[in-house]
């Protein structure tokens, strides 16, 4: 790669397979052989001539590599006159972390498990020790040891049984999120014999005798097959349950209580729940409600009786009890009535208390039941107007207190513990910044911008104090909005180098999100998934309109489906964006959806359309980006894919560079870069992922002529 590299500067024509590249004082993009591939569907023919980068083998094709190798050179090439720059920048990002730190330790059994990790590591390394304060603590796995030889290590489960003496993890070592499961003696150190391939979920008995697991499908991945372990031996897996449905996946779950198993089968739109008491891990399985189309809802179980979150004639939800007899819907009454003005997100049971997160006008809320006393429910206070805050990891069912996180877009990411009986909150930690930072030199604010419908959207932002509102001050728009995920105001280190620069940072928190309550999300699926794109756009144009900036100073960012976002946006209305940054982006929507060999697409039919449909085609082909590639100008773009992503392939962010590339009628610069070593989420380790966030940094900043 470096001679690659080198070669090109020198200003030789290099050869790449099909691709030829001319490079005299400036390098010049790859340009892709086309190989016409036609689809026909609906009584429509589709020319895709890039089809021929798309290559599922895990040893991928030589030419291919060799293109993104060619691609990763160029944009290494236009950005290596910022390469101080970026490196100013991962040194500054770098001095706002405690490199060497150790985790809020949360108590389980008798133990207090915590993480450490170290100046010059990437990765974290587990312990538990028999006291609060980690002395005599033991190592339980250390993740830099296990990572030795691999460019990309992840670490899912980590379960230990009840009684403390095994522990159940699970690896991936190349970015495709697919997890070996094993498991540990922690009274010897040693490995027990099982191996199992493709876990994606996992729960321990409470004998500790079994474990219950769920495999995904090696192809599409979706996660369908339920099993009971039998520990200590190799291969002694009972299939319990077969997900046949295609829609649906599989989990498996335990009350806090440790009293009641649960077995999840969950499609985007409904869901199905089974339970087997814990103490009788060879029991039969009961169903509590059978899924139905648009039902969705939950199950916990506390104090002899089933909770359950439902939206049974409750669209933002409610919770309602059920008899351990017969928890079916004909038994159910209502526990917490269903409230349009609030979503409950979930609810958790402690011995004599619930906390229920709540979701009111963009906010979260965390509300204390006392379920001994009956007491007046109380939601614990927040200190600010934009905020962020969920329910930590309290995996004790008796504890007379809680912990809780809680940040905002200038105040660092903080944990606290709840006392039940005093209802007070004290922080015991909260995120040092060893260079410095005074939260009084920041400001951050929720805006409200009209979509073209009427729609108020809500907007959050911050800058640093003293930076002009007149328009002249560059921004990064950030967004996401699918699937009902809310994209909360939550603090970033890394995003202080932005704003120290002058630059405002925002998050339009557009309709495909939860963050107004589940309306909010059905308004930006499947037959009103324009809306999404509507939102950003007129998101964008209102904060240009009102002097927050203009568009020549405006990049956006977005990834997976924000990406897709990104993509839609750049065809509909290119020229209110400088530049964009578009990350493993989910462009190629028409191709992938109809293939339903490959991770996702099933299941999600019901979020975006099926196109073997028509009428589902005919609507998602008006903003599926790779498709509305059209000859116009097109904002600059720096595109991120991974190589083993399997969430988002590869060949979608590339095919889609190249089609812009061939399209676009100005001289916008198109990059691609390419990770060739990681999946979805990029680089596994921390140090490694800094880097990549100080390139994307420094190229926003670049854009908008800051480079210092």
């Amino acid at each position: 790669m470096r001679n690659a590299v080198f070669a090109i500067l020198a200003g030789i024509i290099i050869s790449v397979g099909s691709i030829v590249i001319v490079a005299q004082n400036d390098m010049k993009p790859p340009v892709p052989k086309k190989e016409p591939k036609v689809l026909k569907i609906h009584g429509y023919e589709i020319v895709d001539n890039y089809f021929w980068l798309r290559d599922r083998n895990e040893k991928k094709n030589p030419e291919i590599i060799k293109y993104l190798e060619a691609e990763n050179a160029y944009t290494e090439s236009f950005m290596g006159r910022h390469k101080e720059f970026v490196d100013n920048l991962y040194k500054e990002m770098l001095g706002r972390i405690k490199q060497t730190d150790l985790s809020v330790p949360y108590k389980l059994g008798d133990y207090w498990y915590f993480t450490k990790v170290e100046e010059g590591k990437q990765y974290p390394v587990y312990l538990r020790s028999k006291s609060r304060d980690g002395k005599d603590a033991e190592v339980l796995l250390d993740q830099n040891e296990m990572a030795k030889g691999y460019q990309y290590f992840a670490i899912g489960a980590f379960e230990p049984s009840d009684d403390g003496n095994l522990l159940a993890f699970s690896t991936d070592t190349t970015g495709y999120r697919q997890y070996t499961l094993q498991i540990k003696d922690l009274r010897t150190g040693k490995l027990l014999p099982e191996k199992i391939e493709r876990v994606t979920s996992v729960e321990w008995s409470n004998d500790g005798k079994y474990l219950f697991f769920v495999q995904e499908d090696p192809v599409s991945k979706r996660s369908d097959k339920f099993y009971r372990h039998t520990v200590g031996t190799a291969d002694k897996n009972e299939l319990l349950f077969d997900e046949k449905d295609v829609y649906f996946n599989l989990s498996v779950g335990r009350s806090r209580d440790k009293k009641m198993l649960f077995l999840y089968s969950y499609a985007k739109t409904m869901r199905e729940v089974r339970y087997l008491f814990a103490d009788s891990p060879t029991g039969e399985w009961k169903v509590i409600a059978p899924r139905r189309e648009g039902h969705e809802y939950s199950a916990d179980f506390n104090n002899g009786e089933f909770y359950i979150l439902t939206n049974k004639d409750a669209e933002n939800f409610k919770v309602v009890r059920a008899p351990l007899k017969d928890p079916s819907e004909k038994n159910w009454t209502d526990f917490i009535p269903h409230n349009p003005a609030i979503k409950i997100e979930d609810i958790n049971f402690f011995k004599d208390f619930a906390v229920v997160s709540e979701l009111e006008n963009g906010l979260e809320y965390l509300k204390v039941l006392d379920l001994k006393t009956r007491r007046a429910p109380t939601r614990i206070e927040t200190p600010e107007d934009v905020y962020t805050m969920s329910l930590a990891f309290n995996p004790e069912y008796d504890t007379p207190v809680i912990r809780y996180n809680y940040s905002s877009m200038i105040t660092p990411t903080s944990t606290y513990e709840y006392d039940f009986g005093t209802r007070k909150s004290v922080l015991i930690k909260q995120q040092e910044i060893p260079s410095g930072y005074d939260k009084a030199q920041y400001e951050t604010k929720r805006l409200w911008a009209t979509a073209r419908d009427g729609v108020k959207v809500p907007i959050s932002i911050m800058w640093k104090k003293g930076t002009k509102l007149d328009g002249s001050a560059p921004m990064l728009l950030y967004a996401y909005g699918s699937y009902g995920y809310s994209m909360t105001p939550n603090f970033s280190t890394a995003r202080l180098s932005l704003v120290d620069r002058g630059m405002i940072y925002a998050i339009a928190h557009i309709r495909g999100g939860s963050e107004l309550g589940e309306k909010w999300r059905q308004e930006g699926r499947m037959f009103k998934k324009l809306n999404t794109f509507y939102d950003f756009i007129d998101s964008a144009k209102w904060l240009i309109e009102n002097k927050y900036t203009s568009s020549d100073r405006l990049v956006i960012q977005g990834g997976s489906a924000g990406g897709m976002l990104m993509g839609g946006v750049v065809n509909m209305s290119p020229e209110t964006f400088k530049a964009a940054i578009v990350q493993v982006p989910f462009v190629d929507v028409i191709n992938t959806m109809l293939d339903d060999t490959l991770p996702l697409t099933t299941e999600e039919w019901i979020e975006w359309g099926n196109p073997n449909e028509k009428e589902a085609f005919d609507y998602m082909m008006k903003y599926s980006p790779y498709d509305n590639v059209k000859a116009q100008n097109y904002p600059n773009m720096l595109v991120e894919i991974s190589l083993y992503d399997s969430q988002v392939p590869y060949w979608e962010g590339a095919k889609f560079v190249a089609k812009v590339r061939e399209m676009k009628t100005n001289d916008s610069i198109i990059l691609l870069k390419t990770n060739m070593g990681a999946g979805h989420g990029g680089a596994s380790g921390r140090y490694d992922r800094l880097k990549e966030i100080a390139f994307e940094y420094a190229y926003a900043l670049s854009q908008v002529g800051i480079t210092k």
